[in-house]
Order: C-alpha cells, then structure tokens, then sequence
C-alpha cells in the first residue's frame, strides 16, 4: 500500500520538445533498439495525432507513455519506466493514466504490441482489460522476435 506522500510525489503532464532528451534516455534505458530522437521530436512536433504523457516522480521524469489517436481508435506507441522505478505501480498507474486520456479524446478502443516473451508487460496489460488480438511475425528487428497485439474497449 503506497503512502500519501508516495501518491502525491506522482504527477502526469503532457510532454513537450523540451522533454525530448529525457524521453530519449528513458527509451535508452528501457529498449534494446530505442526510438531515435528524431522520432519522437516528430511526433511531438507534427504529427496531430501523437500525444506523449509523462511521469514524474518526486518532481524527476520517471516514464513515459505515447499514444496515436486516430478518429476512436487510440495505439500506445510506446510505454517505458526508468528501470529504479519499476515494481512500484507506477507503469500501472501511467497506462490507466493514458487510457483515461485516450477516452476522453473519444477513443473507444485501444491497442499495442508486446514482445510474446514479456510477461510482465502482458500480465500488466490483461489485468487492466487488454484481450489478446493476434501475432506480429518477427516484428521485432533486434532478435526477430514477435508481437502479441492487445486490445481494450475503452
């Protein structure tokens, strides 16, 4: 059970081009071929359906969370936690976060791909809703790993 000073050192916020260089040393962190910086400086930037949510933790950007939401369908690009504040809920917490923005953006469902061999991720995603939809043969260029694609009605 977290304390309230736990809960009240946790705020969201939505990202900006300024958040960039941390977003990218989270990805670096957390992926074994991480996003470039470009990418998300894209998507930040110009792309009208990305929308990028940050975590901050005792005022120190913890994760984040981007989303692409197009017309009712909302697709997490990307979810990650810098590894020190992991086991905490607070990955839980992001992607409840996210989802309830997405809705509100009139998404009605949302989806994602996970690596098949990531059962946290898998566990986290099933416990709040997400249903597996199918596979991504070899989508992952590092190991050629697949996907499993999730889905939720929002």
């Amino acid at each position: 059970m977290e304390s309230c000073q736990e809960r009240e050192a946790v705020t969201y916020r939505v990202a900006t081009e300024a958040d960039v260089e941390q977003i990218v040393e989270i990805e670096n962190r957390a992926f074994t071929v991480p996003w470039p910086a470009e990418a998300f400086y894209q998507d930040i930037l110009t792309n009208r359906f990305a929308l990028y949510l940050l975590l901050e933790y005792g005022g120190k950007v913890a994760g984040y969370c981007g989303v692409w939401i197009v017309i009712d369908e909302a697709h997490i690009t990307n979810i990650a936690l810098l590894p020190e504040y992991r086991g905490r809920k607070l990955g839980q917490n992001l992607l409840e976060k996210m989802m309830s923005t997405a809705r509100k953006a009139g998404a009605k469902t949302m989806t994602l791909e996970v690596r098949v061999s990531n059962l946290p991720a898998k566990s986290l995603y099933k416990k709040l809703g997400f249903q597996e939809g199918g596979i991504r043969k070899r989508y992952y260029t590092d190991n050629q790993e697949d996907a499993l694609v999730m889905w939720v009605n929002l």
